[in-house]
């Protein structure tokens, strides 16, 4: 599985999710907005209105933080 997190500075969730993945040792590649892309970019990819951070496993979105645990624990990558 691979994933991509699209975050921004200063975001809990971002931190959080992207922790998540690292002690999971769940590898993963990370964009930062306004230096890997910008606001118009990223609606035009999650649609418009869409919050921080956004996840994609294999190019499936997967969602925000709640949204990608619970697809690790569907995936049995977290033990629940």
């Amino acid at each position: 599985m691979n994933f991509t997190v699209y975050t921004k500075d200063n975001c809990p969730y971002c931190y959080k999710v992207k922790q998540v993945l690292e002690l999971t040792g769940t590898k993963f590649s990370s964009f930062n907005l306004n230096e890997d892309f910008t606001r118009e970019e990223f609606y035009d990819k999650f649609g418009e209105g869409s919050t921080f951070p956004q996840v994609v496993c294999d190019d499936k979105k997967i969602g925000g933080c709640s949204d990608t645990i619970k697809f690790l624990k569907e995936q049995q990558v977290i033990k629940s």
